[in-house]
């Protein structure tokens, strides 16, 4: 029999849903390609295997979000994370690179189940003044889970071998489907009214929203396969720079919840541009490390200007979608999810690329302008009520 769900049994959930997700994600990543490689993928292989993973997070996100305005937020959830589980089982079973290219596209559309789904449903349940601070407490589940998931991985494999890391998040994910299954919530969302792409991507403060989301996972994914290697050129040692990435991931953990909370009383809207500015200013910063410990400070308070956008932006998005008038939660956090997808491609491309031609420095002294330039012109965009026809 479904219990009646109250509101922070959902945060809960959402929460745990998104933790499971990201620790399955940070399990696997290392893994794959060793195990890629025992079973004869070339790089070029490799590259495609874990590209694979944004493949269907993209092409699923925007139709999830439209299905679950349309049957509810429960089974597509309960469905996203049996997903999830056998997307799992299946990394720890596979013995071809067929069986792990259809496990990493499962991953990819569990990803976006989770995430689109679980995000539209706190904003149905929580109020304008008080999503910030949901939002925030799911990010800094998920920033916990990134520290804790690769380190969890190996004690596992340590105890059990490859297979257990993977069986273990199967099982997490099908108890979070079992307690989605119990959970009362009204079978519809929004409105009876079809609410098409088209009339979203129409409405300024979401597409203002959404480039601003791009720009901000570009940033972030573009300094990740950079960092490294400019504190490798420092001879700061791989374990160190492990640290370094430790500390920034730790900051951001303790400051999703505050920001949050700081964006239900100064406008998430207002946070997510002051990020996006903070985050350009430090960027040349960053090219001055000089020393292991200067780039545990500068890179943690890059952390903390990343996590200033982050953030706030998901409560952005449903005050986006209210303020436009659009009864569809589900549908914008699935553009909401492109749009970030979209920067986690494109970021990384352009990072290597502009790195192996001006280094580090000059990277970031060149990419911090143009952030700045787009935040002011996304900041002439006004969120603006749009009557609804009667």
């Amino acid at each position: 029999m479904p219990v009646p769900s109250s509101r922070k049994l959902v945060l809960a959930l959402v929460t745990y849903a998104t933790f499971t997700d990201i620790v399955a994600y940070a399990i696997a990543a290392p893994v794959l390609p060793d195990l890629s490689r025992k079973l004869g993928a070339s790089p070029t292989t490799i590259g495609l295997l874990f590209s694979s993973f944004g493949v269907t997070l993209l092409c699923v996100s925007i139709p999830m979000g439209t299905v679950s305005d349309r049957v509810g937020r429960r089974w597509p959830l309960v469905g996203g994370l049996i997903v999830l589980s056998a997307a799992t089982l299946l990394f720890a079973v596979a013995d071809g690179l067929p069986l792990l290219f259809t496990a990493r596209l499962l991953q990819g559309a569990a990803d976006a189940i989770t995430w689109v789904v679980g995000l539209a449903l706190l904003a149905d349940v929580y109020e304008p003044a008080e999503r910030g601070g949901a939002t925030g407490i799911v990010m800094s589940g998920t920033g916990f889970g990134f520290m804790i998931g690769p380190s969890l991985g190996g004690w596992l494999y340590e105890i059990g071998g490859m297979r257990l890391p993977f069986v273990t998040v199967a099982v997490m994910a099908a108890l979070g489907a079992m307690a989605f299954a119990r959970l009362d919530l009204p079978t519809r969302q929004v409105r009876d009214e079809r609410v098409t792409v088209r009339a979203i991507v129409r409405a300024p403060a979401v597409v203002a929203c959404a480039a601003a989301v791009v720009s901000g996972a570009a940033t972030i994914s573009m300094l990740e396969p950079v960092v490294a290697l400019q504190l490798a050129s420092l001879a700061i040692t791989p374990g160190r720079i492990g640290i370094v990435f430790g500390v920034a991931a730790a900051v951001s953990m303790i400051l999703h919840p505050i920001y949050g909370r700081l964006a239900d009383r100064w406008g998430a809207r207002r946070l997510t541009l002051w990020g996006l500015v903070l985050t350009a200013a430090m960027l040349p910063v960053l090219g001055r490390v000089w020393s292991f410990g200067s780039a545990i400070g500068l890179y943690g308070a890059e952390a903390a200007a990343m996590a200033l956008m982050v953030t706030p932006s998901l409560a952005y998005m449903a005050d986006a979608t209210s303020s436009s008038g659009i009864g569809s939660f589900g549908v914008t956090y699935g553009v909401y999810n492109v749009a970030w997808g979209v920067g986690l491609l494109g970021g990384p491309a352009a990072g290597g690329f502009l790195f192996e031609r001006m280094g580090f420095a000059r990277l970031a002294l060149w990419w911090a302008p143009p952030l700045i330039v787009a935040t002011l012109l996304l900041g002439r965009i006004k969120p603006a009520r749009i009557d609804r026809p009667s």
